[in-house]
């Protein structure tokens, strides 16, 4: 299933997505699908796989750690992409990496590869909406969703680029900053949400690690919730980590389905 469908299926039960983030390859490339797989069974609607990048510069702490556990442990590209043709999944994928891999793999050689490895959407944080017309045309070629980052910060004109080119759904930037888990949901959410005016799915990210900020963020209005570092904060304690997994997606999307819109 792609992107669009999924929200259009959520949206038909009057469901928010709760999408997961995770790094691929941490710990290693054999636990990624099934920590994929625990996902999934807590109730997460879109999962993002992260290709680690040696300067992921949009992510905090705990992400790095992931990318140089995942980098360290030997995951690259060509195996990223044989990994993710494996997985088993009803639920759409998404890569979230930086452009210089892209860039080196080649724009069209990368979306072809997502492509038949069932990847639906490609979120790359360090590509500015002025320099992308090259990947979102390749990608509108081969049906995969190019999703962009829209911040506190970013200008109603920047907002209409990005709207002109992005698709399957918005990455609201819940907070100026990095990646990481918060106890407290960001004031500029509800502004953001309303100042990004389109028929295209919303979800909120960055900071979001419970049930209670996933409710908040839906009444809110938003159309989905990204969680990354709640859960790649579990796979770095190495305990128990499937079973916490399931039961942090359960929790987040307990939240999400019992938000009052």
């Amino acid at each position: 299933m792609n992107i669009p469908d999924k929200f259009l299926e959520l949206r038909a039960r009057g469901e928010s997505a709760l999408i997961a983030y995770v790094c691929a390859g941490d710990p290693t490339s054999d636990a990624t699908e099934g920590i994929v797989q625990a996902l999934i069974r807590g109730g997460a609607d879109i999962v993002e796989l992260g290709l680690p990048f040696s300067d992921p510069v949009a992510d905090g702490p705990t992400i790095q750690a992931a990318s140089e556990r995942a980098l360290s442990a030997g995951m690259n590209s060509d195996k990223y992409f044989e990994m993710l043709a494996s997985l088993d999944v009803e639920v759409p994928l998404v890569c979230m990496t930086y452009y210089n891999l892209i860039f080196k793999r080649g724009i069209e050689k990368f979306v072809l590869d997502c492509n038949d490895a069932g990847i639906s959407g490609i979120i790359v944080p360090d590509l500015p909406v002025e320099e992308s017309e090259e990947l979102a045309e390749c990608c509108v070629r081969n049906n995969v969703d190019f999703i962009f980052l829209i911040a506190p910060t970013t200008t109603e004109e920047r907002i209409n680029m990005i709207l002109e080119h992005g698709s399957g759904f918005m990455y609201l930037v819940s907070r100026v900053g990095v990646t990481g888990a918060r106890s407290d949901v960001a004031e500029s959410t509800n502004k953001l949400l309303s100042r990004v005016k389109t028929n295209i799915p919303k979800a909120v990210g960055f900071g979001i690690s419970n049930g209670k900020q996933a409710k908040e963020v839906v009444e809110d209005g938003a159309d989905g919730v990204i969680v990354g570092s709640a859960f790649v904060d579990i796979i770095a304690s190495g305990i128990d980590v499937n079973a916490r997994l399931e039961a942090l997606a359960k929790e987040l999307k307990d939240g999400i389905l019992s938000a009052k819109r």
